[in-house]
Order: structure tokens, then C-alpha cells, then sequence
């Protein structure tokens, strides 16, 4: 009943529309990366502390932010898949896994980076960057399980629920620096009502993280449509597919 209702339950009407979106998430990251970047990196005032070294912002902070974005969709995703037995839902999860990863990555290297002048330290064991971290972990590991087993239903029940275990996370890393005293400053562009960081530096950053956003969408679209084909490939309108392609 779930499935008539929601016809973007079917394989093939949910591969179709993902190849009709990704180019338009792919304009808009393009676009948006080279007026954020720019923007960012070229008109926008140093910071009167850190001076140019700031900068890093407009890559550390969207990243920091998609990640944890992309595991909270990977959760929904995750509980839509367990909860209705939804395979698309499963797949987008291994879909995202990956793209979510390097985020978290790139988050946790580009703050290394930042932290070292501003800290004196590569590393230190702060509450935001410990549970950013351990977001890093629960990505491999539902990477890790999804892979970890030959039969995919059960591949993706597994997966899905780390992925809904290891939500408890977010909170954690979002509201790590008003729990815990931290070295890692407090929330700059989600404080709409008083926002801590100058508009001459807010826009940039919330183009770059439109950039991000996008970039996220376009690779997860991507991704998803490689996993509706090996997981459909037995169907008929796939080896059509494949066969058009040769």
C-alpha cells in the first residue's frame, strides 16, 4: 500500500529522477563554489584575531556541517528502510555513507589545520573534536557492515541500524561546546538572531555551504543510481538500460 502510494518507491522511477536532477545540483555547486571561493578567499575582510588564516572557514565549516547533515538523512533514510522495508532507503544510505565520510574527513583535517595556529596543537581531546571523530568511526563502520555481507536485505538492515544507533552523536557534536567547556568556539552562522560573525563574511560562508549542499546532492544522486543498477540488475529494464548503452 506504502509502495503504490509513493511511487518513488520503484527502482526505475527513482533512478530517472535522480539523472534528471544532478545536473541541476551540479550547476548550482559549480556556480556557487566559484562565488563563495572568490568571495571568501578574496574580498572578504581578515579577521581583526586571526587575521587571513580565518579563511579556512569556508571549507571547514560547511564540511563540518554536511557531515552531520548527510548521517542525520542517512538516518532518516535508515528508520524509512526498517520501519516500512523500503530497499531504495537502504541504498541510499550506502549511498551516502561515502560522501558523508570525506566530509567528516575534510572537517576534522581543515581543523586540525586551523586549530595548530590558533591552539598551538594539531590535536587536542576537545568534546566537538572527539565526537566529530567518532562520526568519522560510525561512517566507516556502516561502510564497514554494508560491505560485510554478500546478501544486501540483510547488508542494509545492519547498516541501518548502526546508522540509527550512532544518531545520538549529532547532539552531541552540535551542542558539545555548550555542555562541556571547550576549546572550539560556538555556533557562528546558526544565531539568525545575533549572529556572531560579520555579513561581509556570513554570505560567503552560506554560499560556500550552499556549494556543499549541492556537491553532497549531485555525488549521493550519483552513487544511488550505481546502487539502484547493481542491485537491479536482474531486472529487465536495467539489461534494456545496459544494452541501449552499448
Amino acid at each position: 500500500m506504502w509502495k503504490w502510494l509513493h511511487p518513488y518507491a520503484k527502482a526505475q522511477t527513482s533512478y530517472e529522477l535522480a539523472g534528471k536532477l544532478i545536473p541541476w545540483f551540479t550547476i548550482v555547486c559549480c556556480i556557487s563554489f566559484a562565488v563563495g571561493l572568490v568571495w571568501g578567499l578574496a574580498f572578504a575582510p581578515a579577521d581583526y584575531q586571526q587575521g587571513d588564516s580565518f579563511r579556512i572557514i569556508y571549507i571547514h565549516v560547511p564540511a563540518a556541517i554536511l557531515s552531520m547533515g548527510a548521517y542525520t538523512s542517512m538516518a532518516v533514510a535508515a528508520f524509512i528502510g526498517l520501519v516500512w522495508q523500503i530497499r531504495l532507503s537502504d541504498m541510499a544510505v550506502a549511498a551516502m555513507a561515502p560522501v558523508g565520510a570525506v566530509f567528516t574527513f575534510i572537517a576534522l583535517f581543515t581543523g586540525a589545520a586551523w586549530g595548530k595556529p590558533m591552539w598551538g596543537a594539531w590535536w587536542v581531546w576537545d568534546a566537538r573534536l572527539t565526537s566529530e571523530l567518532i562520526l568519522l568511526f560510525l561512517y566507516l563502520g556502516v561502510i564497514a557492515l554494508y560491505n560485510a555481507f554478500s546478501d544486501k536485505v540483510l547488508a542494509g538492515r545492519a547498516a541501518g541500524i548502526l546508522t540509527l544507533v550512532g544518531v545520538i552523536n549529532i547532539p552531541i557534536i552540535h551542542y558539545s561546546v555548550e555542555w562541556w567547556n571547550t576549546l572550539h568556539q560556538g555556533a557562528s552562522i546558526t544565531k539568525f538572531d545575533k549572529p556572531s560573525i560579520a555579513l561581509s563574511m556570513l554570505w560567503p560562508l552560506l554560499i560556500m555551504l550552499l556549494a556543499f549542499a549541492t556537491f553532497f546532492g549531485a555525488l549521493m544522486l550519483m552513487r544511488f543510481r550505481n546502487e539502484i543498477l547493481q542491485r537491479e540488475s536482474h531486472r529487465p529494464w536495467v539489461k534494456a538500460l545496459v544494452m541501449g548503452g552499448k
